[in-house]
């Protein structure tokens, strides 16, 4: 889906630690309603990417900009949570003592503590999004068992509802179907499509058959700065991203021609 609008803007960013340029003078822009792919071999600046959209490392130079005029380069990762901007890590930090559900109200409540649980009620919308969520995602039949009882697959679906019961308007996503198999992986791709009706969804992946299914564009990363983007069929036959792929090892690219 593609509403056209720039959603989030990068601005001739570069994040360097001790002198190593992760991501190198990089400008791109996220649209509104798009699923957004960043591919590259290990070591491209993906991940680093993320982390600076989000706030968790701060770049040397250059600007993120959210929604054509809110700067976000210096702002603090609560800040930028409470923008719209969310962000699921690779590993899942779903609580394994508490329901599905109750992982949702923690989520929903934005503190994250069990004594927001405890002692904060609710309102009703947000009851209410936590129940279409856990429909959204598949898991409202099993939302009274705790996240032990869930597949991989399962764990990673719950962690995408946590974020989007806070209503955010970009979703960060770093490789979210690692480890699924392709029947979970498919759904997954399902469930960004649906997502992104509402929310529009940038992912680091390296799932090549994955990106190619549901990618609305690809931008793809070499030493941190950006080697070509543009729809996955375009981007696949270029040379220059052929050689980089299989000049590392492939990483699965491969089974992109």
């Amino acid at each position: 889906m593609n509403m056209s609008a720039s959603i989030l803007e990068i601005r001739n960013l570069t994040v360097s630690f001790d002198g190593f340029k992760a991501v190198n003078r990089l400008s791109t822009s996220v649209k509104k309603g798009d699923i957004h792919f960043f591919i590259g071999p290990n070591g491209a600046g993906k991940t680093t990417l993320l982390d600076a959209i989000c706030g968790r490392v701060k770049p040397t130079e250059g600007n993120i900009i959210f929604k054509s005029n809110k700067d976000v380069t210096k702002m603090s990762e609560h800040e930028i949570v409470e923008l719209g901007i969310g962000r699921k890590f690779q590993v899942p930090s779903v609580f394994m003592g508490i329901t599905i559900y109750e992982n949702m109200e923690l989520a929903a409540a934005k503190k994250r503590s069990l004594y927001s649980i405890l002692f904060t009620k609710l309102t009703k919308e947000q009851n209410e999004r936590i129940q279409e969520v856990l429909q959204t995602i598949g898991l409202y039949e099993k939302r009274y068992r705790t996240p032990a009882a869930l597949s991989h697959g399962e764990k990673q679906w719950l962690e995408i509802g946590m974020l989007l019961v806070q209503q955010p308007e970009i979703m960060l996503l770093d490789e979210p179907v690692a480890g699924m198999g392709r029947k979970e992986t498919d759904k997954t791709g399902q469930l960004l499509k649906e997502i992104s009706e509402e929310c529009s969804v940038v992912v680091v992946e390296h799932d090549m058959e994955f990106v190619r299914e549901y990618a609305d564009k690809v931008t793809v990363l070499h030493e941190g700065t950006l080697l070509d983007e543009g729809d996955m069929d375009r981007v696949q036959k270029n040379p220059k991203v052929i050689e980089v792929y299989l000049g590392r090892g492939g990483e699965g690219y491969a089974s992109c021609g």
